[in-house]
């Protein structure tokens, strides 16, 4: 009788086992967002002669550098605070349907990358309250992806993924990100 009982109890464990590494084999799902949206928003840099039209200034800067000029070639220390509009389409003229609002700061020294701290804070009939972004910005790359971690309103508690490209810039005092959201959490 104890011989049948171990057999048994090798056999639950073998199976335990068998069964725990298939579910390891699956491979996950692609999920499909519940909400895509695509947004432009226009980065106009205060540079000491611009006042009138500029949406975002350097509100920090590293001992060598200054507020009104980006902190050479990496820019590395410099903090920059943004009320950007955001558009449907690449025009800066076009209707804006919202303010880009919040900060990126340049946290490398070796190369040109940012983080990024901001909500697209909306104001049009199409869409009311915010979707809130978080995460590191590898300005160097053709396409950044960013975290999507809140929302309010028509995005209340919303989650995802915003793929960020530079579709613009002149110079350091004017870019243009086109940014492609997926949200995977809908409420």
């Amino acid at each position: 009788m104890g011989s049948t009982k171990l057999i048994l109890v090798l056999f639950c464990l073998l199976l335990i086992i068998s069964s725990s590494s298939a579910a390891h084999k699956k491979k996950m799902q692609a999920r499909k967002p519940c909400k895509r949206l695509v947004f432009y928003f226009h980065d106009i840099i205060y540079n000491g002669k611009n006042a009138k039209n500029a949406t975002s200034a350097i509100v920090s800067a590293p001992a060598w550098g200054n507020r009104t000029l980006l902190a050479g070639k990496s820019h590395f220390g410099d903090v920059v605070v943004f009320d950007d509009p955001i558009t449907l389409d690449n025009n800066l003229h076009s209707t804006l349907i919202g303010r880009a609002q919040g900060f990126y700061l340049y946290d490398k020294k070796e190369t040109f990358t940012a983080w990024l701290g901001f909500s697209f804070v909306f104001n049009s009939t199409a869409h009311k309250g915010s979707i809130n972004f978080a995460g590191a910005d590898p300005l160097m790359n053709k396409t950044r992806d960013i975290s999507v971690i809140g929302g309010t309103g028509d995005f209340f508690m919303a989650r995802g993924i915003a793929t960020m490209m530079t579709d613009a810039f002149e110079g350091e005092v004017y870019f243009r990100l086109c940014v492609d959201i997926k949200l995977y959490e809908c409420w």
